[in-house]
């Protein structure tokens, strides 16, 4: 088991890698989020659909925005049809906000066109949720933010859908509320 705490994402709500468990090129850790009283409020596991030499999925919420492969922040699926990456919040949110930081040192133009997509559906991996937003492009090294306006969902996906790439992402920083609760808790 890796163990580590993301305190430095935010004061309320970190996070916490149970266990992780690696199956056919497939990658799954499970993470649970708790107050700095350690108190759980919600857990979630972040998933992707192919691993690229040590570019786990836990890299994206680890935050960290260092967005040079060298520095060990930054996801990696193997190049393939319909790269994903997934957050499973555990429960439905409603989400304000997603950040994402591009990788800086080679190739940021691979995340032209992938889509963010959330909701309560497994179906095609989460990739067939609603759409929040398609990434036109992101500056090298640089993190954008996406409005999703409360959209519902227990899934976070970002997919490059419709051709043959790699997934690389460095950062991903999520911002909403759980259904039912009108207090933002800031950063998932």
């Amino acid at each position: 088991d890796f163990e580590h705490t993301l305190t430095e994402r935010i004061s309320l709500v970190g996070f916490m890698i149970l266990n992780k468990i690696f199956f056919h090129g497939f990658c799954q850790s499970e993470y649970h989020a708790y107050t700095t009283s350690r108190k759980y409020v919600q857990g979630g596991k972040v998933t992707q659909s192919s691993l690229f030499g040590p570019g786990v999925p836990e890299r994206a919420i680890d935050g960290n925005r260092a967005s040079n492969w060298g520095e060990k922040s930054c996801t990696h699926t193997e190049e393939e049809q319909n790269p994903w990456w997934r957050l499973d919040l555990q429960k439905t949110y409603k989400v304000n906000t997603v950040t994402i930081t591009n990788r800086k040192d080679c190739c940021p133009e691979r995340l032209n066109g992938a889509e963010i997509r959330i909701g309560n559906s497994l179906n095609d991996d989460g990739n067939s949720n609603p759409r929040c937003a398609v990434i036109s492009t992101i500056t090298a090294g640089n993190s954008q933010t996406f409005e999703c306006n409360g959209m519902e969902g227990r899934y976070v996906n970002i997919v490059i859908a419709g051709r043959k790439e790699y997934l690389t992402l460095c950062e991903v920083e999520v911002t909403g509320q759980p259904l039912g609760n009108s207090n933002s808790i800031g950063n998932l």
